[in-house]
């Protein structure tokens, strides 16, 4: 089973303990803010002095033993890291955004969601602080238009990891996070004796136990490893309905659950020319072609719009791929035959790229059905999927079937396999 579970994905009335459950979610949160005395801009601000560490150390926490717990269960195979919304980085206005609030929290003496708490507690500087945010909110809403691509390309990475920037395993990374975590929870306690005059004997000896589970933690996520190609496919479930209509009556809807293997084996994902061509128009999806075939092959001959990315570069843009599509993306995939689009299509659906589908029968097909007017020449391979025509020029996609004419195909027929998966939705992240 893979985390988020299906019923958190898509929160609505029909699953109404959800509301519970994320009502629960944020009293609890915002009960810890508060028991931790989150709601004083005096203990906020005494972080800056060095005399009361606090936020550091919860915040740190928090993200040494969330880290811990996530990449954990991605080890175990319990939860699928593709499924999980990483904010995509966007280093420059991240550097600015930063500053300000950092600025702002000296200042001021709180972040946005602990302002939120000590206003909801009733004192006067966290609403203050809370109003500053949203006249900001709405300034930064009003001034946006000068300084938008500024703001949307400058620094922009994409779904970046720090697996992914220093190139070493998950599990390493997570025991060098809790590593320095602790040494600056060990920090941290130093500088409170120092400038704080803080007695640590009567901290409670708890921490030090916490601290080495931590540890031991982060220790057997390294040695655990992280789940294979294989592991993470074979692990892969689709839910598909079939709805049966019935005369004089409500029609019977079935819902079915299928294996990675079960989906290709009944062709499920496999879409017909005619219906790709369809899509093409179809203004309330956002189609994206992708060609996995070699360069040379590309260069002979595609379907307009398609891009060419050969199989051996598709790993290197699955973190672009899970990096805020539309809700409405479909992703097609195309070889000469199905082969390599076959491999490009697990290799997707196990990194947790939604809406995928193969054109049936590649662009072998695609020339069969639309091209038959062209008069290109039909050759004969015993290589598996291989161009099955010949063409007097490289012209990409300047052929008249790479680019049909809509009026004149406009009552095709075929069997639609297109079913549009939810898109998990963002979700802040850190003080935000």
């Amino acid at each position: 089973m893979n985390f988020p579970l299906e019923s958190f994905i898509a929160v609505s009335a029909a699953n109404p303990w959800t509301y519970v459950v994320f009502g629960f979610i944020g009293f609890a949160f915002g009960f810890t803010l508060e028991m931790s005395g989150f709601g004083d801009s005096r203990k906020l601000a005494a972080q800056f002095y060095f005399t009361e560490l606090t936020v550091l150390k919860v915040m740190f926490t928090a993200i040494a033993v969330a880290m811990t717990l996530l990449f954990g269960a991605v080890a175990l195979g319990i939860l699928n890291f593709g499924q999980v919304w990483v904010n995509p980085t966007y280093l420059s206005s991240g550097i600015l955004g930063g500053l300000i609030m950092g600025v702002g929290f000296i200042v001021g003496g709180f972040c946005p969601t602990t302002s939120l708490a000590s206003a909801s507690t009733g004192k006067i500087d966290g609403m203050f602080f809370m109003l500053g945010g949203f006249f900001g909110a709405f300034l930064f809403g009003e001034t946006e238009r000068f300084f938008t691509n500024w703001y949307n390309n400058s620094g922009y990475y994409g779904r970046l990891t720090l697996d992914q920037v220093f190139g070493i395993p998950v599990g390493w990374i997570v025991l060098l996070v809790v590593m320095i975590a602790l040494f600056m929870f060990w920090g941290a306690e130093q500088l409170e004796r120092i400038f704080g005059k803080k007695d640590l004997s009567k901290e409670p000896k708890l921490r030090v136990y916490g601290a080495g589970a931590l540890f031991a933690l982060a220790l057997a996520v390294v040695f655990i490893g992280t789940p294979s190609f294989e592991e993470k496919y074979s692990k892969l479930t689709f839910t598909r309905t079939e709805t049966i209509p019935q005369e004089n009556a409500d029609p019977i809807v079935k819902t079915y659950v299928y294996s990675a293997a079960e989906m290709l084996e009944k062709r499920l994902v496999q879409i017909a020319p005619a219906e790709m061509f369809k899509t093409i128009y179809n203004q309330n999806i956002n189609l994206i072609m992708l060609d996995v075939r070699p360069e040379s092959d590309f260069n002979l001959y595609h379907v307009r719009g398609a891009l060419s990315v050969p199989l051996d570069k598709l790993p290197a843009i699955i973190p672009d791929l899970l990096t805020e599509p539309p809700a409405n993306s479909v992703f097609v995939l195309m070889s000469n035959n199905e082969t390599a689009a076959t491999e490009a299509w697990k290799q997707l659906v196990a990194s947790s790229v939604p809406n995928v589908y193969i054109l049936e029968g590649g662009v072998n097909n695609w020339i069969a059905f639309f091209g038959e007017n062209e008069g290109f020449q039909s050759v004969s391979s015993t290589k598996d999927d291989q161009l099955g025509y010949s063409f007097s020029a490289a012209l990409g996609s300047s052929y008249e079937s790479c680019d049909p004419n809509p009026v004149k195909y406009e009552d095709l027929e075929f069997e639609a396999r297109i079913k549009l998966q939810l898109k998990r939705d963002k979700s802040g992240g850190g003080c935000g």
